[in-house]
């Protein structure tokens, strides 16, 4: 691998156990915020598991940053047929960061189903498919089929915003 390509690779796995001691400490601080009763029949409570969670992700990421730090770099994929020198696709990953803040947007003042539909729509745009007709309708079955997955299988209600009484 040359200079490049590992100076690189440093920096995304330095990045990466960076990732992983942020979501370590969320977890963390979430779990301290965590205020359950003490009872016989749950002596452990549930702050224990998250805090063993966010434990073991921060002794993760630490290892990690130590291993890259001393120069012990994950070896290259033998199996990708992609060149790792090359740049970043802009002009894929711009679109879909778009389109998911606008679904975050969205959600909302519209419901899911309608920014689902136009986040499943956007992202198969952005990663290059022309068949606009088509993806709009499976984009639109996919997020009918989201929202009821959700709410019939899980219980979770997801926003119906403009399609409440209708959904």
């Amino acid at each position: 691998m040359s200079e490049v390509a590992t100076r690189r690779a440093n920096r995304s796995e330095l990045g990466f156990a960076a990732l992983l001691g942020a979501v370590g400490a969320v977890v963390i601080i979430d779990a301290a915020g965590l205020h359950a009763p003490y009872s016989q029949a749950d002596p452990v409570g549930p702050r224990v598991v998250p805090f063993i969670v966010g434990g073991l992700l921060l002794v993760c990421a630490i290892l990690l940053a130590v291993r890259v730090w001393r120069g012990d770099s994950a070896p290259a994929e033998e199996g990708e047929d992609i060149d790792p020198s090359t740049p970043i696709g802009w002009r894929t990953v711009l679109p879909l960061i778009g389109f998911f803040i606008l679904n975050i947007v969205l959600i909302n003042p519209l419901g899911w189903v309608i920014s689902g539909t136009v986040l499943f729509w956007g992202s198969v745009w952005a990663l290059g498919s022309r068949h606009y007709v088509r993806d709009g309708i499976i984009s639109l079955v996919m997020a009918l089929g989201t929202f009821y997955g959700f709410y019939l299988g899980l219980g979770i209600h997801l926003p119906a915003g403009v399609l409440e009484g209708v959904l």
